[in-house]
Formats: structure tokens, sequence, C-alpha cells
């Protein structure tokens, strides 16, 4: 049996079926092209409805919603290929009781207690949904996922999982595909899953998918100032990507809870209030990666790492 993942027309609402294979497949190129009712996933008009699904039109075209095609165009440069550019991504997400939509563990209606001890935590009255996290931990293992590591996060029943490093458009498919398994499991256990940026809003910490990046040259010798160079023209372009980080980011990106102002553009050592944040290690060692802290948890992969690749290894600033 083999299970098709599809991204449906929203950009982020995964969809799949599963079909029988008569036998053992090595490699994806071997399976069969497969075809789903895009008018039914906000893809495809009715009368036109079957998309393949990686996706294209029936006519060999990239639908809309096939960010991958763009993404693997620029990992696929030369200048890129030749960077080996890696990347470690920190999905937040947030638990909900199913029938009321608010988050594990919180009483109906109610708040717990101010943020402070779950981060990280242990013990029933401050880590809620563990068993769903440490199934999909495992389940990303078995699946052959990059998967690095879980831990809890500032609001209770929030939680992250990180994926990486990997290189290229690899940490993207790697992603979505552990986006999927974690839909599954919550799934099972009858619990609502949400990449929503800011799902309570108030003095609670938001939900944002970090991206930590190098390249190459930045793992070399003299890399912090190929690091730093990088970070110039990021912040060249910051409302650019901004603008593809994610929807409701305006929501999180507010200044406050471990982030930068949505309209500022600021990075720093250590800092976890700025933008984009270089680690202590990086900056001792003179080497190594930097983190942009701006993408949302509910932002495309493929749009983020693409870009972030084409603004500093493709991009010329005039």
């Amino acid at each position: 049996m083999r299970s098709s993942l599809m991204i449906g027309g929203s950009g982020l609402d995964l969809r799949s079926k599963a079909r029988t294979i008569s036998g053992p497949v090595s490699d994806p190129s071997e399976l069969p092209k497969w075809n789903y009712d895009g008018s039914s996933t906000g893809q495809a008009p009715g009368q036109d409805s079957e998309v393949m699904c990686d996706c294209y039109t029936p006519q060999g075209e990239p639908i809309p919603t096939n960010k991958r095609h763009k993404a693997a165009k620029i990992f696929s440069h030369p200048d890129v290929v030749a960077e080996v550019p890696w990347y470690g991504i920190e999905q937040e997400y947030t638990l909900l009781q199913k029938e009321v939509k608010w988050p594990l563990g919180w009483p109906v209606g109610g708040f717990p207690g101010p943020q402070g001890p779950y981060y990280c935590g242990i013990g029933a009255d401050k880590a809620w949904g563990r068993d769903i996290v440490d199934s999909h931990y495992k389940a990303c293992l078995y699946a052959g996922i990059n998967i690095s590591g879980i831990n809890g996060e500032v609001m209770p029943g929030q939680w992250e999982f990180q994926v990486g490093p990997s290189v290229g458009v690899s940490a993207s498919d790697e992603l979505w595909v552990a986006r999927y398994i974690l839909e599954r499991i919550t799934e099972i256990a009858g619990v609502v899953l949400t990449f929503d940026p800011k799902p309570i809003q108030g003095d609670w910490n938001g939900a944002g998918a970090h991206t930590n990046y190098s390249t190459k040259s930045m793992r070399n010798e003299g890399g912090f100032e190929v690091i730093k160079k990088a970070i110039e023209k990021l912040g060249l372009r910051h409302k650019e990507h901004i603008s593809a980080y994610g929807e409701g980011n305006e929501r999180r990106l507010t200044g406050r809870h471990e982030t930068a102002d949505i309209n500022t553009f600021v990075w720093g050592v250590a800092n976890r209030g700025a933008s984009i944040r270089v680690g202590r290690d990086t900056e001792k060692e003179g080497k190594g990666y930097f983190e942009d802290r701006r993408p949302a948890s509910n932002m495309d992969p493929y749009v983020v790492t693409s870009m972030i690749a084409e603004t500093t290894l493709l991009w010329k600033p005039t």
C-alpha cells in the first residue's frame, strides 16, 4: 500500500489517499502517476478536475499551489548547488480540544496559570499531549524523516518538533510529511491540530517555524563574514520575505513574546527578540549558521527555504 499526499487549495491543508501497489517499490520514479479531484480541493474547475499529485494540470503545468516546482528550480541552480544549503526547521504547533477548539489541557472557557513552567516542562499539570508528541516522534523516525528533536513550548498545549539539518528541497519535503504524520496521529487521538501563528490572543506566545540556515561558505573558515553579508541582503528584502512567511503573522510578530516587530528588521547574537538570531557559538567560532525567526508556523517551507537561498545566493542588490 502507498499513500499519496497532496497540499490542498489553501496551501496548508493536507489531503491523502491510499493505493495498493502490486509489488515492492524501491524508488518514487517507479510509482505510477495518479490523479485526484482538484475541484473538491479548490485547485481546479469541475469540468476539468483531474490534477496530478505533484501537483500538475493534465497538460503538465504546475498548478499555482505547487510551490515545490519553483523551489526545486532554485535549489537546482548551479550557484545554489555549489553552496550545499542546510536547513533546520523548528515547527511549532498547538493541540486543541476537538469540541471547543480550545488548547488541550486548558479549562474550557478559562485559562491555565501564566507562562513560565510549561516550556520543556514535565508533569500532568504542565505538559498536555505528550502521548501524541512521542507517538509522532517515533513515527517520523520509523518513516525515515530526519526529525532531530521535540520539546514542549512556552504556551501550554503548544509543542515543537525540529526537522534537519537537511539539504535543499529535502528539508521542505520532510517537513510536509512530518506535518502529515502529525495530523494523522492527532486524528486518531481525537485532538485538533492547528498551525495558527497566534491561536490565543493576549499574553501568550505565538507559534513560529524558525528556519536555521547555513551554506558551505558559512560553515567554512571566515564564514561569519559571509553570514553578515547574507543577513544584510535579507534585511533589504524584509517586506518581500514577510509577505511570504505565513498568513496571520502580524498577530504574532508584535515585538513581544520573543519576536521582533513585523515592520522592523533587526539581527543580533543570542537575541530571541530579533528577526535574525546568530548563535554565540557561531560568533565565537567565526563560522556556522543563523536562524530566521520571522516565518510563521503555517508557512510553506518550499517558499521560505527557497526564498532564503534565492536572496542570499542569487539576488544581487541594485
